[in-house]
């Protein structure tokens, strides 16, 4: 049996909490581990001092914007008012008869 096609999404749901966090680990490690290549090659460049003061200034934000990416998650959809309420408590707000005896 040959592979079978991926099933198509057809909703708009968002991606579940375990797969946003394992996308946001991964790019944090993406980014942390940019940095040590960076930090190594300013080492093997010392000779080259604008070259590995390059790398180094490369290095420095690298772990605040890992953070920063890491900890952003998608903001939370904000959901409507259900309207069945509204037009019940307009129902129940009818003005009443008042008969005088």
């Amino acid at each position: 049996m040959s592979n079978p096609e991926p099933p198509v999404l057809i909703t708009e749901a968002a991606p579940s909490y375990e797969d946003q966090l394992a996308a946001r680990k991964r790019k944090y490690v993406i980014m942390m581990g940019a940095r040590v290549p960076c930090l190594v090659l300013a080492m093997v460049f010392y000779d080259t001092w604008w070259l590995a003061l390059a790398l180094i200034v490369l290095s420095i934000p690298l772990p605040w914007m890992a953070v920063l990416i890491a900890n952003d998650r998608p903001p939370r959809k904000s959901e409507k008012a259900s309207k069945h309420d509204a037009e019940r408590r307009a129902l129940g707000a009818r003005p009443r008869h008042v008969i005088d005896g």
